[in-house]
């Protein structure tokens, strides 16, 4: 069951839904809510039908509804297969196919294979609507496209003017577009702009989404935030909300799209914070674990976010908090603490290789290092700026031979190609390396993980790990402020 649920909450990312088409990464919760009620009666044919026509972004009926079904079997017989098998695998395999399903592909070629690397400024493939097509019979727009960082640290918006470009001579008179992306403080205007159009209003309404429970977190906001001039566009944006339970904001343009990179900004300083603490903490005794434990009882800290490890990374820390520096220095504040927040994280970085260092007792050159984990946090395939990359980088640089095994990475990435299983990266290695937090590194075979290493050394970079009982095993641990 739990599979399937999770199928049925990943179809939230692409629904064509007759009212309110949502370009880009859309949130359809009435559909999603019907497809989660189909995963509960356990209806696979009709959730794998839903899930490959919202995908293909076809209307349900007739022979693109029985494509869908041709084209949904197989993936959901995969997972019933391995749900009848059960354990630690089959659930990231649910995982990985849930991601696959939440928005990184488009179109499915004749073999049904999922299609990855969406361009939003590309024409649209075969079978699925372009911007303008979708926007021309829709009262709202949703514009949810990437904006990367660019050299100075900078949003590049240049994917939000294009779609805007494209949508703008085709929207319906008093349709509002919703601005989802997060943008720099200002890109509502630029949007109005490039619409051209004195009878459609923008606003800004930003997603407070993390990966891996991205679903959940619309489904369950902390708050819904809403930024706009005119105060009746607004309300038609808050009626969307009606049945989800949580504050709403309305406020400015400005200050909406204020509140998403001071929120990212907020969480990386809390990250870098605790990693400082972990610090001071192995300098002067003390252990992290109960630290944090101590400071989080607090109710004006919270617990949340205060979790030493590797450092933070991402499609949103990294770029958001840089983009945050940038608009302050453009608007002649100079954000020496966000400053300092994005240089204790590279520090971490090097911190966690002086660690390696450390633990094999001298330079790096030469030795064979295991590591677990590249991605930039577990339950999701991302990469994207990952510590764990950045740290396996580090280690080439300085000489070593690393190994690296992920769940949810097949392919090389930095300067590495990852082996098929936890125990083939440990052969002939002095020392393995803890690099993201998935949950199955817990419950390995430590003692044949020992009979494999060289020399049973583990630095921990998440704390993951039981420290009394690989030491027990005769594991020499280290972790971060402890």
């Amino acid at each position: 069951m739990p599979f399937l649920v999770k199928v049925a909450e990943a179809m939230i990312s692409h629904v064509d839904y007759t009212r309110y088409h949502l370009i880009g990464h859309s949130m359809g919760g009435l559909v999603a809510r019907h497809a989660c009620v189909c995963a509960v009666e356990n209806d696979a044919e009709w959730i794998g039908a839903l899930t490959h026509s919202i995908c293909l972004g076809a209307p349900l009926g007739g022979a693109p509804l029985a494509k869908a079904v041709r084209g949904a079997s197989a993936a959901l017989a995969k997972l019933l297969r391995l749900q009848e098998g059960g354990g630690a695998h089959a659930l990231h395999q649910a995982d990985w196919i849930a991601g696959r399903l939440s928005g990184r592909f488009d179109v499915t070629d004749e073999n049904n294979a999922l299609k990855t690397g969406y361009d939003p400024v590309a024409p649209p493939p075969a079978g699925v609507r372009g911007a303008a097509g979708a926007a021309e019979v829709c009262e709202f727009s949703y514009l949810c496209v990437p904006t990367p960082q660019g050299d100075d640290g900078s949003a590049d918006l240049s994917y939000i003017e294009a779609v805007a470009r494209e949508i703008g001579p085709v929207l319906p008179s008093e349709a509002v577009v919703v601005n989802k992306s997060t943008v720099p403080v200002g890109s509502t205007r630029v949007v109005e702009r490039v619409l051209g159009r004195d009878d459609v209003v923008v606003v800004s309404n930003p997603e407070f989404l993390r990966e891996g429970s991205a679903v959940h977190d619309f489904l369950n906001p902390d708050r819904i935030v809403i930024g706009s001039d005119d105060q009746s566009a607004a309300v038609r944006v808050a009626s969307l909300y009606i049945g989800v339970t949580a504050p709403i904001i309305v406020t400015d343009p400005a200050s909406a799209e204020t509140i998403k990179y001071a929120s990212n900004a907020f969480l990386a300083t809390k990250i870098s914070f605790v990693n400082a603490i972990a610090a001071v903490c192995e300098a002067v005794g003390a252990d992290v674990k109960d630290v944090v434990l101590g400071m989080g009882y607090d109710k004006r800290i919270g617990h949340e976010f205060l979790k030493p490890g590797p450092g933070w990374g991402g499609s949103c820390f990294p770029k958001d908090s840089r983009a945050l520096v940038h608009i302050a220095d453009d608007a002649g504040y100079s954000f020496d603490l966000l400053s300092g927040v994005i240089t204790v994280n590279e520090d971490q970085f090097h911190r966690v290789v002086a660690k390696v260092r450390a633990a094999v007792g001298g330079p790096l050159d030469g030795v064979k290092v295991a590591v677990w984990g590249l991605t930039f946090k577990a339950r999701t395939d991302d990469t994207r700026d990952s510590p764990a990359v950045r740290i396996v980088e580090l280690l080439g640089e300085q000489g070593a031979d690393v190994r690296a095994y992920d769940p949810a990475v097949k392919g090389p990435i930095g300067g590495v190609v990852p082996l098929s299983d936890p125990y083939s990266v440990c052969d002939g290695a002095d020392v393995l390396v803890v690099l993201t937090e998935w949950d199955e590194f817990r419950w390995l075979d430590f003692d044949k993980v020992a009979g494999l290493m060289a020399a049973s050394r583990v630095v921990d970079a998440r704390n993951l790990l039981d420290k009394p009982a690989l030491e027990r095993r005769g594991f020499t641990y280290v972790g971060i402020g402890r």
